[in-house]
């Protein structure tokens, strides 16, 4: 049987690459005699309504995207709202979601040939539904509302350096006037408060391009992971920071993790980030739907 696929490539990802990185994927499937629609668009809701009309109107089978995690998280939702398949091509300067499920990174084409070779033997993993004052949405990798979503907001306006150290620079300005927030927490229906550098709910280990925040948590374990960084000062932050992109950060008295099934987090207005995007502000409520997504990984 002939599976077909749909395509959404996002021109501007891996620092404006992703245009030349789609090329490369077009000629790997047609080498590949892959038939495909392709439904990029010139902005993320042109290619979210292309591909909802072709998946309601039962012209494809499987959707493929190409990029970073942003496009990764389009393609989640996309997924996750009508039970298609979803393959993913790492071609971003952030691609957690990606290496989450163990696809290759830096080649484009050998990623195009891993989704290829997986059409007839998808893997099904769980996905989160959430909620944020913009409404519900899904994530496959991570979602917060503290000092890693205002350091995300804060990247999202600067327009140089590119990559991870526009990142890296966003945290130190932002660090300058931070303190620790205050959570009300709702976990597995027991209350928490708490005060916090930084907390960030996980279906996968990654976030921010490789920050290892969660080294244990599993994509098909039917649990998220509650991440918490506890109140300390800012020369601790900085100090501790760095050994997130190893894991070393989890022995520090200051880290917490919560294993839970659901999870509502309340802090004030902050901003939800999820696998990159803006996703509204908190309070942010986050549930976990076992084998909810469909990859051909």
């Amino acid at each position: 049987m002939t599976i077909r696929l749909g395509l959404i490539i996002n021109p501007s990802s891996g620092r404006g690459k992703g245009a030349a990185r789609g090329a490369q994927v077009l000629k790997a499937l047609d080498a590949r005699d892959q038939t495909y629609l392709d439904l990029s668009g010139a902005t993320i809701d042109e290619a979210n309504a292309n591909a909802r009309h072709a998946i309601n109107d039962g012209q494809i089978d499987g959707l493929i995207v190409v990029g970073g995690d942003g496009i990764a998280h389009l393609g989640v939702n996309i997924a996750c709202d009508t039970g298609i398949t979803l393959g993913i091509i790492a071609a971003g300067t952030g691609n957690d979601l990606a290496r989450s499920l163990g696809m290759p990174e830096g080649d484009v084409v050998a990623g195009t040939n891993a989704v290829l070779d997986k059409l007839a033997t998808p893997r099904r993993v769980d996905a989160i539904k959430a909620h944020s004052s913009t409404g519900d949405f899904w994530f496959f990798g991570t979602a917060s509302a503290g000092f890693d979503a205002l350091c995300n907001q804060r990247a999202n306006q600067m327009s140089w350096p590119k990559g991870q150290r526009r990142y890296d620079i966003a945290m130190v300005l932002e660090l300058a006037k931070f303190k620790p927030i205050h959570y009300e927490a709702t976990i597995d229906g027991e209350h928490k408060s708490f005060d916090a550098m930084l907390c960030a709910v996980a279906n996968g280990p990654a976030f921010g391009g490789g920050m290892m925040i969660a080294p244990e948590a599993k994509v098909d374990d039917g649990y998220l992971d509650l991440f918490i960084v506890h109140a300390m000062s800012r020369l601790e932050l900085l100090k501790v920071f760095p050994k997130v992109y190893t894991g070393g950060h989890v022995t520090h008295p200051a880290v917490e993790f919560v294993r839970a099934k659901s999870v509502k987090l309340s802090s004030g207005n902050m901003p939800v980030y999820s696998d990159g995007e803006a996703r509204g502000h908190s309070p942010l409520t986050a549930t976990v739907v076992p084998n909810a997504l469909s990859v051909f990984a």
